[in-house]
């Protein structure tokens, strides 16, 4: 019951969030920038408490700071912070593109090649579209992901809940 529950919940925030994917790509973007910043804080606090050497407490602090302004910007700037998720977003999807395809290309006499082709050319279209479409995808792509996650998430969930429910109804 609480599977089918949580599905149900995330199914409705799904849809909500694609509604409305511009103020989910903020949301995101000031989520990701409160997470940076307390990351940057545990960074600056772990590099003063290191018992390593100094080089290691220097490196830590330093990143730490590093971590926290791009916190602090993704906070004050959310715009900005989307645009720089949005272009990660591009570049993932195109590296791990090119990665299936070098793969597939190395799989090539095995019933694995046209799956990681067709997987590959999929990932460098997306990364292409986001290129092609970049003001756009800068306001929406983030808040898309985001519903889609929380679709499937609920699908997912609500499928654990209804095969627990029938298994408990099989063993007893």
């Amino acid at each position: 019951m609480k599977w089918m529950l949580l599905g149900g919940l995330s199914l409705i925030f799904g849809f909500l969030v694609l509604g409305n994917t511009v103020i989910a790509t903020m949301a995101v973007t000031t989520l990701t920038g409160a997470v940076l910043m307390v990351s940057g804080v545990f960074q600056v606090v772990g590099g003063f408490t290191s018992t390593e050497s100094m080089g290691s407490k220097i490196f830590g602090i330093l990143m730490g700071l590093l971590i926290g302004f791009l916190g602090m910007n993704f906070l004050f700037n959310p715009l900005e912070g989307a645009i720089s998720l949005t272009m990660l977003v591009m570049i993932l999807m195109a590296a791990s593109g090119i990665v299936r395809l070098v793969f597939a290309w190395r799989m090539r006499s095995t019933v694995y090649f046209w799956p990681m082709i067709l997987s590959g050319a999929i990932s460098l279209l997306l990364a292409g579209y986001i290129w092609t479409n970049f003001a756009v995808a800068t306001l929406t792509l983030l808040g898309v992901m985001l519903g889609i996650e929380l679709l499937m998430n609920g699908f997912s969930l609500i499928v654990i809940g209804v095969s627990s429910r029938g298994q408990k109804h099989s063993t007893n």
